[in-house]
């Protein structure tokens, strides 16, 4: 992710989140936290131009990665995309040191829930009423044992 990507990214966080971050917090995220892997997800245009489609957002502490979000843009869903950001993010996070990925998902998402399961997050507990939209739970998930099995995994997955 770069300075420019942020009104596209912006956008998509607005279409894929009902308490979507302001665009000061992506900026925040590129020039001030030294702990943010920002990724974005894009594709090809027919006349050769690069259009993002996704984002995802990681803070790496010492070794474990917490994802603060992920999304991809509503025109592109159930195209594998999201596997593909997922994958992206996990291997340069397992580059940077990372064993422990962690995230919060909304109880109500089970799409996003499968996704991960499929990936080897484990539903370990709950925040109560943590999204203030609504007072929906969170549910929390984490994938320990990261490193060079898990990335030979996921190269295996040939996503």
């Amino acid at each position: 992710m770069i300075l420019d990507d942020i009104p596209r990214v912006h956008e998509i966080d607005v279409l894929s989140f009902s308490l979507p971050w302001p665009e000061k917090s992506y900026l925040f995220e590129l020039t001030e936290n030294p702990t943010t892997l920002a990724l974005v997800a894009e594709i090809t245009t027919p006349d050769s131009r690069p259009v993002v489609i996704g984002m995802a957002v990681v803070w790496i502490v010492i070794d474990e990665a917490h994802i603060a979000t992920i999304a991809i843009h509503p025109e592109y869903r159930g195209h594998g995309f999201g596997k593909k950001l997922l994958t992206e993010t996990l291997r340069q996070s397992i580059q940077r040191g990372v064993i422990l990925a962690t995230l919060e998902v909304r109880e109500n998402n089970k799409t996003a829930q499968q996704m991960y399961k499929n990936f080897g997050f484990n539903n370990i507990g709950r925040r109560l009423r943590y999204y203030k939209d609504n007072d929906e739970d969170a549910i929390l998930m984490t994938l320990d044992d990261l490193g060079l099995q898990y990335l030979a995994w996921l190269d295996k997955l040939g996503v």
